[in-house]
């Protein structure tokens, strides 16, 4: 079966992002251990290496049957969004921006599912140590409760809020705090500019009465040349 253009795209970004975000967390996994840090951008930008339990920008969901939960809860989300975009894809009723939108979401998704699922086999800790690949002792956790790795770290701001301020008034002001990975990003970019770019998608009859009446425009002209037919046979 010929796959349309709109297919290749997604695959290409889907495959894509994974690559990178992987290449990038197995670098991370075995060059650094929890905690080391390289600052660029002047500072602006460090790659601090952390770990989280699985949700994007350092959540998580606490327990091993919380972690096992979220797990389970990614691969049916990763199953649904990838069910919905074969079905649009295949109807035509779709545009490739949000056929990129979407993509990036199921790479995000995917790519941190990966670590969740995989990554307490094949690595021992990175606790005061830098973890080695496939250890001969096993791994530090089992299928579907590994951490996933988090490197990106942008404190643009730092400072105090006004002590006038209501709740915070004194606390540390820090921005962007989240530690956060490829994949975080991906998703976030592909929520944002769904949301901004592709707001059709949430209105879908409004959209279809749209595209229903804009055939019924085109077929118009037809039937009028049809009916002048008619009526020179007569």
């Amino acid at each position: 079966m010929k796959l349309k253009k709109e297919s290749w795209i997604a695959i290409a970004i889907i495959f894509g992002v994974l690559l990178i975000d992987q290449i990038l967390k197995i670098w991370i996994k075995t060059h650094m251990h929890i905690g080391q840090e390289y600052s660029y951008l002047w500072g602006k930008g460090i790659i601090h290496f952390t770990e989280n339990e699985g949700m994007a920008f350092g959540m998580t969901l606490g327990g091993w049957w919380g972690k096992l939960a979220l797990s389970l809860f990614r691969i049916i989300a990763i199953t649904l969004l990838c069910w919905y975009l074969v079905k649009v894809i295949k109807k035509g009723s779709t545009t490739i921006g949000f056929v990129i939108c979407w993509s990036l979401i199921i790479a995000g998704a995917t790519g941190n599912m990966i670590d969740s699922a995989f990554y307490g086999i094949i690595f021992n800790d990175s606790y005061y140590q830098i973890a080695s690949l496939f250890p001969a002792d096993g791994g530090y956790s089992s299928f579907l409760h590994g951490r996933v790795v988090d490197m990106f770290y942008f404190p643009l701001l730092n400072g105090h809020w006004p002590e006038w301020m209501p709740f915070w008034g004194g606390e540390e002001f820090l921005f962007f705090r989240p530690v956060f990975n490829i994949a975080d990003a991906s998703i976030t970019m592909g929520a944002i500019s769904l949301l901004l770019f592709n707001r059709k998608v949430f209105i879908p009859e409004k959209h279809n009465i749209e595209i229903s009446e804009q055939q019924s425009i085109e077929q118009e002209p037809s039937k009028d040349i049809e009916d002048s037919k008619t009526h020179d046979s007569f």
